[in-house]
């Protein structure tokens, strides 16, 4: 891992009306040249907008930024104001269904209302998008590879950033929701061989927030997608979905409630009516909007917000 550095998101003319901590601080994930199963043939990284949509597909109509062709996974650290500090901190993990990351929506505005509660926000830069040997359809396999390893690296460096080891979770929306819910029940099952000490540090993160998630539910069966399971020591689970979602229906996150409750792991699940995709941490007059606030009452409750 190449030393510490501080730098700048993008050009400050590009950054969201809900403003980030300046100077977040970006790690790379792995050692250089030792990215597993990269190639770094897809050309590189850029920054592009998304085409925007019409509200029966999405909540946020507007194009927003997005990140593509990504061969060199970060971290993104967005600490809080010291007086709001709690030492919680999540691993934001935007969507964009493996071919793109929707970094300003479901990254950078989400890194701010988690430092608004006091939460170290921290982006994950993950591979996309899917090489020749991920099927379209199915989840990608190298964005586990760099969450487990996002989960090890901060919880091996925690006392250096300010954060509790015990108090590490991750929070994803669509595609990323399901990154985050494969990282939150995969933890015995490290998804690459071990490379360093770096990856001899717990991979389990502390709790999970998947919203409005992909990949949960088998297409034609009323259970889980294959290669989900909900092992013993699973962490605690708050589920976010709009009822009228056709990007990823809500039947994913009510069937993954269901198998953890049957497993017996704490979850609590929020489907919001008439709401569709894509409506991230945006404050707005509807309904869905409420549910950061929920989420917020849901960690305090968990003793993670102290």
């Amino acid at each position: 891992m190449q030393p510490k550095r501080l730098v700048l998101i993008g050009a400050l003319s590009l950054l969201p009306a809900l403003a980030v901590a300046a100077d977040p601080l970006i790690v790379e994930l792995w050692p250089t040249g030792k990215v597993p199963d990269e190639p770094g043939t897809i050309g590189a990284e850029y920054v592009r907008m998304s085409p925007g949509g019409e509200r029966k597909k999405t909540e946020t109509t507007e194009p927003t930024r997005m990140i593509t062709n990504v061969t060199q996974p970060t971290i993104t650290i967005h600490r809080p104001p010291k007086d709001k500090e709690t030492g919680t901190a999540m691993i934001i993990c935007p969507g964009g269904g493996y071919w793109n990351l929707y970094w300003q929506v479901e990254g950078e505005e989400v890194a701010a209302w988690a430092n608004s509660i006091g939460v170290t926000g921290i982006l994950l830069k993950y591979r996309v998008p899917r090489r020749p040997d991920e099927p379209r359809g199915e989840p990608a396999r190298r964005p586990l590879q760099d969450a487990q390893r996002a989960v090890s690296l901060i919880r091996s460096r925690a006392a250096e950033w300010n954060i509790h080891p015990d108090r590490l979770g991750i929070v994803g929306f669509s595609a990323g929701g399901h990154l985050a819910i494969a990282t939150a029940t995969s933890f015995d099952s490290r998804s690459y061989a071990s490379l360093d000490v770096i990856d001899k540090v717990s991979c389990r993160p502390d709790f999970a927030i998947p919203v409005y998630s992909g990949y949960l539910k088998m297409e034609d069966k009323d259970e889980l997608a294959p290669g989900l399971r909900v092992p013993e020591g699973t962490p605690p689970v708050f589920l976010v979905h709009g009822s009228n979602d056709i990007v990823s229906p809500p039947e994913h996150s009510l069937f993954m409630y269901l198998a953890l409750k049957r497993a017996g792991i704490p979850a609590e699940l929020h489907i919001y009516s008439d709401t569709s995709h894509g409506f991230g941490v945006r404050a707005s007059d509807r309904p869905y909007s409420t549910w950061t606030k929920a989420c917020e009452h849901w960690l305090r409750d968990q003793g993670l917000l102290k």
